[in-house]
């Protein structure tokens, strides 16, 4: 309770007396990042309850952890004895909800606002990117929390080790997944960051690839002093960043002060030795025999850079290799549904044509054998029509490619814009646009023609940010199916 006053304190928000019920309320709660400060509210004892459009398996996991959900946008379900609402730029102006709740002069914030009135008065490890961040803020909590040094974790993700996307500590250390979306970022003031890209995204809010470049660097200008910043070694406008202290992390390039050195595949996973500038100091560090047990060389690159971190906190190198030989991933992020000898199928939360390219490239060196196949659902029309030739060229590298209709969330449609514009400007010759119900049919008309050998030989692949998700299971059973 003390903990929820301190941060309603600082949102100058009257405290909750000790003989009331703390209360707070989410539109949105089924967001990933919502959830996670809906999980960490309801730890400390407040009363949480929520709005969603429909239900998940999160909503489902908050339900049974005694959070109060419902699906209907109406006044007669809302909690009105509540100190603060949160919503998330998701939830159209028009809700009901919300515009109740506006008009009866509750405090309606955003979610950016409480995660800044969390972090006010902690240790803060932010990481940000237009892709990466969610697997590297993972593993730096992971490797924080299983080296026994302990955070309070703030994911974009569902951690495979934790099944969650929060976890708490009595340490007074956050992790925290920085949304570059709506500047959300900027409200974070880090002890250390991570940078692990400015490719250009959201481009409905920031206008110009050079704009966002700027909110990043403007994120960087936020860390503490004496703060750390480790960022991707080449970034467009890298040397622009900020930050008392600097390094840089790249996979393999020898010019970063972090990289990886003798790689080796093995069954899927990867090993290799991480060589680190001293910070302080000069010569080098060697942590040998690290051992990764996920896909990607991108992921080894992600690593490195929690490795980063967690030298720059001191945490001894045989607590380090163990975390990341423990480590288990993240859900929808290089995720086996099936790994077999002769089938693998792998789903992923690429949605940016950057994110795409390391997911095939990644995945077909991993199985160079197999055909490669991808079914693809773009996220947003206004990312579809600003990137189509990028999801356009990376897409020509799959052996087989299936679009989803484009996934609005919320947007409304553009004129002109479908997952047609991606197919017209691609090259290869294997290429359709399918709805969910006809792509179902047709993997399932694929399996019957060749009912010998099934999709022996074949590596699937599931992309994408909307709702793509659902799909998961029933393409599991059709193509697992004797």
């Amino acid at each position: 309770m003390n903990n929820y006053n301190n941060i309603l304190t600082s949102l100058k928000i009257k405290p909750v007396a000790e003989n009331e019920t703390a209360a707070i309320y989410f539109l949105g709660i089924g967001g990933i990042g919502m959830s996670a400060l809906a999980r960490y509210f309801n730890s400390i004892g407040v009363r949480v309850s929520g709005y969603d459009k429909t239900p998940t398996a999160l909503t489902r996991q908050l339900t049974a952890e005694g959070i109060n959900i419902h699906f209907e946008d109406s006044v007669e379900l809302i909690d009105k004895a509540v100190q603060l609402v949160v919503y998330t730029p998701a939830v159209p102006v028009n809700h009901t909800e919300l515009n109740f709740y506006q008009q009866h002069n509750y405090t309606v914030i955003k979610r950016s606002d409480v995660l800044q009135a969390i972090t006010e008065n902690s240790y803060n490890v932010c990481i940000a990117g237009t892709h990466g961040k969610t697997t590297t803020s993972t593993m730096v909590a992971h490797i924080l929390t299983h080296s026994g040094f302990g955070c309070n974790a703030f994911l974009g993700g569902i951690a495979v080790n934790y099944d969650t996307n929060f976890w708490g500590s009595e340490k007074n250390v956050c992790v925290v997944e920085a949304d570059e979306y709506d500047r959300s970022f900027l409200k974070l003031s880090p002890d250390v960051a991570i940078i692990s890209s400015m490719d250009p995204d959201h481009l409905d809010i920031y206008g110009t690839a050079e704009n966002m470049e700027q909110a990043f660097i403007d994120f960087s200008a936020r860390i503490k002093p004496g703060g750390l910043l480790l960022s991707k070694f080449g970034l467009e406008r890298g040397k622009e960043l900020r930050g008392d202290q600097r390094l840089t992390y790249h996979l393999d390039n020898s010019n970063a002060d972090v990289y990886a050195t003798n790689i080796t595949m093995s069954n899927g996973s990867y090993h290799f030795d991480v060589v680190k500038a001293k910070e302080g100091s000069a010569g080098n560090s060697i942590l040998k025999n690290v051992v990764l047990n996920m896909g990607g060389l991108h992921n080894i690159e992600n690593v490195l850079a929690a490795i980063g971190v967690a030298h720059h906190l001191q945490i001894d190198d045989n607590k380090i290799t163990d975390a990341v030989a423990a480590f288990r991933g993240v859900k929808r992020r290089f995720e086996y549904i099936v790994k077999a000898e002769k089938l693998v199928y792998i789903d992923d939360y690429a949605h940016h044509p950057e994110e795409l390219r390391a997911l095939i490239t990644g995945a077909k060196k991993l199985f160079a054998n197999k055909k490669c196949v991808v079914v693809f659902q773009p996220h947003l029309f206004s990312r579809t029509k600003d990137l189509a030739d990028g999801f356009a060229e990376v897409l020509d590298l799959a052996d087989e490619i299936i679009l989803l209709p484009i996934y609005p969330a919320r947007e409304l449609p553009m004129e002109g814009v479908s997952s047609d514009m991606i197919i017209e400007r691609m090259h290869s010759e294997s290429k359709m646009v399918l709805s969910k119900e006809n792509l179902l049919k047709h993997l399932a008309q694929e399996k019957e023609a060749h009912v010998e050998e099934g999709f022996e030989g074949t590596l699937i692949i599931t992309a994408g940010a909307g709702d793509i998700d659902t799909l998961i299971e029933p393409i599991k059973a059709i193509i697992e199916k004797k």
